[in-house]
């Protein structure tokens, strides 16, 4: 009873002192209650007020009617897919016309002058020694060294030559009148045949040149030798950052032009003679070897000794696709075979034939060529019966390639003799500077059939890759990285040990180590250039040559024997099929998406390419770099890893109709499908569910199928100015007034959509080059240029078909490789479509120019501008024009970038495109987000800034479509003062300082825009209060999303022991017994020394403090704070002990899965979710819609305890499998489109007698490209 009166005493004293005054008190009746009504009134006065803002400030109403006059007309999917999928095949022809005028010119070029003598005093522009316009030859940072080697070659220098940057390259410095030759590290510029096929193919130039005078549009062009030089056009200076490892002949459009596809097994000889630098020997061929395969190629590895073993058990009895993972996990694998006991060829070969037979007969694999790749120091005789019972009773499907490892061999006549009777070829070598010349000799066998066929040049396209960035750099690029880290933190040990091991410093590193798996935050492909290539082989012309080989005699000594080709009978007894090499050009993706018009596809609706694998040529998803470093496994992402379709399975269980959809589509079967699926947005921390159409293509004589998909609801239909408004038209009826009048200030269009281009001049924005041609178009005689066709290309032409023995070449065919074909060059073109549209957008939306003080009265205006300060409005249309107004206006603002510049990309920005699908929740209300504050992008969050979108939909009656996105962006500061004032009431102050009432403002996905605590804006609402989030989600109050990243990075620890073998010699068993004694004599000293240590100081153990932060990647990170390090009585046994401390773990990234749950809000039957009262501490809460709004409202009573609840995590985490990512998709393959040109076979190819060579004699110059290619060896 004393405690009511004193209870209503106080109450009445508070009342007396001023209730109505919200920040004067500092206490609050616990015992009071908030009630759900008060809750309501908080929700729609928020809501109420902000929408009447957003109405008055983006002008809303005078944008809807600024799009009166437009038309609605449906969006026909199946003619929309098909209209781009002719368009990318014509570009192509394109492509293809260029490249077929290379090769003809080079086939007739080499038949004519590839025996003519090369000038002693001959010059070159050799791409490595070029000068870049800012290098001054005449600067060098150390002096060059003096080589005195005996008959030392003096060569003429390169040529020289003026480079200029230029933007349609990448902004390389290129000189675009002639060729550079490119000559990689293992090949010797000056051996007889690199220098002449230099020399006879710089005739190429003058086709280079006209192909790309008719065709601005082309790339990089080029010719790959098989001697390893690569001519490209423009000339260029070749970077090689840190040492150049390119090598033409192992990129996929030489490997997949060079031959037909192939199934390949390799056998490893483990016997015990295989040690020491054999074994480093075996390894590096089958490096190597493996480094020529591509996706249409099958491959596996097996050692054998008394047993045969797959160097990756889990692919025992199977051959596997090779691709850049699978490839890698067999590589990693060979690391850890021992040598020992016997070879067992027997059992080997057998095991090789039996598997390629079963593939052979099934159809399976690469279905084409077959081969064994024998890797061994020897064989005791040649095995022949196997090879009568399992090969050459079936006309020798399978080639057989030997390498003969090891200097001192007894005989070479069996392992040769195996090459030469299966079709293959032998090779002998004996150091690792020569195995990559040598393994490629492989290459130049399985062409033989297409170039003795001649006819037929297959055209071949590759998968996706990054230009030309090896994609083995990767792992050295990550272990730099690494060893840059570990060095940092050596050094700043050492500098402060004090600061080294303070929390902070600790926060830092593992910030770091965060960062280490922050590949989500990876925007853009960085520095890469996302590219294809088209290529065909190009074919020596000549039937017969001389052939110079080396020859062991009397099993001591290699003569050189030439074989001369002579005739008997008529008929030439030595014959010859080379292949000269590959021609081709690159395609960059950017320009087969400016083909795909996303202005048609429309908001949400995207256009990608799947190939005959499966796998994405062009996604907007696919996420090829991670921390600026390319993904090990980035050109093999299935279509149905990007495409996450809404079924609720487990990670990679993809269901029937899943797979059968994608078998549709690879097929290249045209078709449409409606779909449920799920996506993600903004670095995947915002995921929503849709219901979407697909329609696909495939496109013609290409392995490529097109896609596109639309959202099912307002993608059915668009918007299109009406056709009275003719952008030519209207200037000249206006009396030449051009179109730019309409934008003057204040924006920004698509940076990515081809409006108008011009091929000869360049501008320094997309805005510069779309004013230039609006000028163009109101002048008279304007007229829209034509899509470019390619030109015809000659179906029967000497050079490619019906060369008997007899031709040389006739006149007319060598013309014709020195003319050209040339064809009418158009200097620009333009997109009438997205143009038209862009036009009328900008007309009807210039008034958005004015300010908005001149559409309102003063007095309103102003108190907008009070309340809110620095505002910006924001319209962005479905052309991607983008206009903006600051209020009030900024002439000199230079915080940060103008709107329209941070967000250029109109409707494929996150607001945009959240703005629109929010309207078929409620088409009134605004979307409001604020940026995301994690622990790898933390947010500043005095500078952040609330954006609110709203999207404007123009219909007809029955149907409406997206027109506009209107919106507006104020500072955070302002949103928090006025939900404040608001929710800030006389009777119960809840958000008030106390800590009575907690409220929140809590987007659609689940994070926080507005907190009483601002270190908590932009942060998950599922980490600050789980328990509530908890409860928000078992009342369906958000929905989980099982989101599946498919395209992870994951670090697994790398092993730093050296696995090579070493031969036990009696010496080497000294020297383990020295190590052994010294390291124990060692360990007794150190121990003696601390315990004298110890026993010094009473003090000692305090010096030692646990880390507060412990993380995943680093190994025995317990840094120590300790203040006494400087102290005298601490010894140098100490500070090592500290410097093991702050050793990292070094790791290696490898693909992997990762998988996270992110929120929506249901809106199902909301109201009756949210309308319930609060139950004291069992449902302290209420939550309420902010009306008009994407946010919800929530109030949390502070003075209950907070149950111990785990937080709701929205970071990724790993899939945990019970195998290895390469061997689980092994095991559950998809389906996958073979390849249609399979060349494998040929009559005349058994006239061929060239199947071998030996290695290499040694010379000083063998040794200089020996120590290069050691070095490279072990770089990598």
């Amino acid at each position: 009873m004393c405690n009511r009166v004193g209870s209503f005493i106080l109450l009445l004293l508070l009342v007396f002192l001023d209730s109505r005054d919200c920040s004067a008190n500092a206490q609050h009746d616990s015992t009071s209650k908030l009630s759900l009504n008060t809750v309501q009134s908080w929700a729609v006065k928020l809501g109420t007020e902000l929408y009447h803002f957003g109405e008055f400030i983006t002008r809303k109403k005078e944008v809807q009617d600024s799009f009166k006059s437009a038309q609605i007309e449906s969006r026909d999917g199946e003619k929309l897919v098909q209209s781009m999928a002719d368009d990318i095949r014509a570009m192509m022809e394109l492509k293809i016309s260029a490249v077929k005028r290379i090769v003809e010119a080079a086939e007739n070029m080499a038949f004519d002058k590839q025996n003519e003598p090369v000038p002693e005093d001959y010059q070159f522009y050799n791409s490595k020694e070029m000068e870049e316009p800012y290098e001054e030859a005449a600067i060098r940072t150390t002096a060059e060294p003096e080589f005195n080697l005996e008959n030392w070659i003096v060569r003429p220098p390169t040529k020289s030559a003026h480079l200029q940057l230029n933007p349609h390259f990448s902004n390389i410095p290129v000189n675009i009148n002639f060729s550079s030759v490119h000559v990689p590290t293992n090949v010797y510029a000056w051996a007889p045949e690199v220098i002449k096929g230099i020399h006879w193919s710089e005739g190429l130039d003058t086709h280079f040149l006209n192909n790309y005078q008719s065709d601005p549009t082309l790339s990089w062009q080029y010719f790959g030798s098989s001697t390893g030089f690569m001519r490209h056009y423009p000339a260029m200076k070749w970077r090689a950052d840190p040492v150049d490892i390119y090598d033409c002949r192992t990129r996929a459009w030489y490997m997949e032009a060079a031959a037909s596809p192939k199934d390949v097994v390799i056998l490893v000889d483990r016997s015990g003679s295989m040690t020491g630098q054999r074994r480093d020997i075996a390894k590096h061929v089958v490096t190597n070897i493996l480094d020529t395969l591509g996706n249409n190629d099958f491959v596996n590895v097996m050692t054998f000794a008394d047993t045969v073993e797959e160097v990756v058990p889990c692919f025992e009895d199977s051959l596997v696709q090779a691709t850049l993972g699978n490839l890698r996990e067999i590589k990693l694998a060979l690391d850890n075979f021992e040598t020992m006991e016997i070879a067992n060829f027997s059992a080997a070969l057998t095991r090789a034939f039996e598997l390629l037979e079963i593939y052979r007969n099934n159809s399976g694999g690469a279905n084409c060529n077959q081969a064994i790749m024998l890797v061994t120091d020897g064989v005791p005789y040649n095995y022949k019966e196997l090879f009568e019972k399992y090969n050459w009773k079936y006309d020798t499907p399978v080639r057989v390639f030997t390498y003969l490892i090891g200097r001192e061999v007894a005989d070479v006549r069996e392992v040769k003799w195996m090459a030469c009777a299966n079709r293959g070829f032998y090779v002998h070598l004996s150091t690792l500077a020569e195995v990559r010349e040598r393994v490629l000799e492989h290459v130049n066998v399985l062409a033989r059939p297409l170039v003795l066929q001649r006819e037929k040049h297959p055209v071949v396209w590759t998968p996706v890759y990054a230009n030309i960035t090896d994609p083995k750099v990767a792992d050295y690029l990550w272990e730099q990285r690494e060893r840059a880290e570990q060095k940092e933190r050596f050094m700043s040990q050492r500098r402060d040990k004090v600061l080294f091991n303070s929390e902070q410093e600790q926060d830092r590193r593992w910030r770091i180590t965060q960062m280490k798996q922050g590949q989500y935050s990876e925007l853009g492909n960085s520095q890469y250039q996302l590219m294809t290539s088209v290529s065909m082989p190009v074919y020596d012309l000549r039937h017969n040559e001389n052939i110079t080989e080396n020859v062991l005699i009397n099993e001591a000594y290699w003569v050189s024997v030439t074989k001369e080709s002579v005739e008997e009978n008529g008929q030439k007894e030595m014959r010859i099929a080379k292949l000269l090499g590959v021609a081709g050009t690159d395609v960059p993706l950017s320009e087969i998406q400016a083909l795909m018009t996303p202005y048609k596809i429309g908001v949400n609706g995207y256009a990608f390419i799947v190939t005959n694998n499966g796998y994405i040529l062009i996604h907007p998803d696919l996420r090829p770099v991670f921390q600026q470093i390319l993904k090990p496994s980035y050109n093999s992402v299935d279509m149905i890893e990007v495409e996450l379709f809404d079924d609720d399975r487990t990670p990679r269980n993809f269901s029937m109709e899943l797979t059968a959809f994608r078998q549709e589509i690879i097929d290249q079967r045209t078709g449409n499908k409606v779909m449920n699926v799920k996506y993600h947005m903004e670095d995947m921390r915002r995921a929503s569910r849709s219901r979407k159409h697909y329609f696909w293509t495939g496109i013609a004589d290409s392995p490529f199928t097109l896609v596109i998909t639309i959202p099912e609801n307002y993608g059915r239909h668009r918007i299109t100015p009406p056709p009275t408004d003719d952008i030519h038209r209207l200037s000249l009826t206006s009396k030449n007034i051009s179109a730019r009048q309409y934008l003057s200030d204040k924006w920004s269009v698509h940076p990515d959509w081809l409006y108008c281009r011009h091929y000869e001049r360049t501008f320094s924005s997309p805005e510069e080059e779309l004013l230039y041609f609006l000028e163009r178009v109101a002048k008279p005689g304007w007229r829209w240029p034509a899509k470019p066709r390619p030109p015809e290309h000659h179906k029967n032409k000497p050079g490619h078909e019906k060369h008997n023995g007899e031709y040389k070449g006739t006149p007319e065919s060598r013309e014709r490789g020195k003319t050209s074909n040339a064809i009418p060059r158009n200097e620009y073109y333009c997109d009438h479509g997205l143009m038209q549209a862009l036009v009328y957008d900008a007309r009807n939306t210039a008034w958005f120019n004015k300010s908005i003080s001149e559409s309102a009265s003063d007095e309103k205006a102003g108190e907008f501008i009070q309340r809110f300060g620095y505002i910006v409005a924001f319209l962005a249309t479905h052309s991607g024009l983008t206009r903006w107004q600051t209020h009030p206006p900024r002439e000199h603002e230079t915080e940060k970038p103008e709107f329209g510049k941070q967000y250029p990309r109109a409707i494929d920005e996150v607001w945009y495109r959240r703005a629109v699908e929010h309207h078929y929740v409620d088409p009134l209300s605004y979307v409001y987000s604020v940026q995301l504050n994690t622990e790898k992008v933390p947010l500043n969050v005095s500078a952040a800034m609330v954006t609110a979108a709203h999207a404007v939909f123009h219909g007809d009656g029955h149907r409406k479509t997206p027109a506009a996105v209107v919106g507006f962006q104020f500072k955070h500061e302002r949103l928090r003062e006025w939900f404040d004032n608001i929710t800030c009431t006389c009777e119960h102050k809840p958000c008030d300082e106390t800590n009575d009432w907690d409220c929140y403002l809590v987007d659609n996905n689940g994070w926080i825009i507005v907190s009483k605590d601002t270190n908590q804006t932009g942060q998950f609402f599922g980490k600050i209060r789980p328990d509530i989030m908890t409860r928000l989600i078992e009342e369906d109050v958000y929905k989980p999303i099982h989101v599946v990243d498919y395209q992870a990075v994951c670090f697994r620890e790398k092993k730093t022991t050296n696995p090579a073998t070493m031969l036990i010699t009696p010496l080497e068993n000294l020297r383990l017994v020295m190590a052994w004694f010294i390291a124990t004599t060692f360990w007794v000293y150190n121990s003696i020394t601390i315990g004298l240590a110890q026993s010094s100081s009473d003090s000692y153990d305090e010096e030692y403090v646990t880390p507060t932060v412990a993380y995943q990647n680093y190994e025995n990170d317990e840094e120590t704070d300790d203040l006494s390090m400087s102290k005298p009585h601490t010894t140098r046994i100490v500070e090592r002990d500290f410097e093991k401390l702050v050793l990292i773990n070094r790791t290696r990234p490898t693909p992997c899965d990762r998988e996270m749950f992110l929120y929506q809000l249901d809106y199902k039957n909301l109201d009756e979710k949210l309308n319930k009262p609060s139950k004291a501490c069992e449902r302290p809460f209420y939550v309420q819609l902010v009306n008009y709004t994407n946010m919800l409202l929530v109030v949390v009573n502070g003075l209950c305890r907070v149950p111990d609840v785990p937080i709701i995590p929205v970071e990724a985490t790993e899939v945990q499998y019970n195998e290895s990512l390469p061997c689980l998709k092994h095991m559950h393959p998809l389906y996958r489109k073979q390849p249609v040109s399979c060349i494998r076979n040929h009559t005349e190819e058994s006239n061929i007698d060239m199947c071998g060579r030996g290695s290499l004699p040694p010379t000083k110059l063998w040794i200089v490209f020996g120590l290069l290619s050691t070095f490279r060896y072990i770089a990598m």
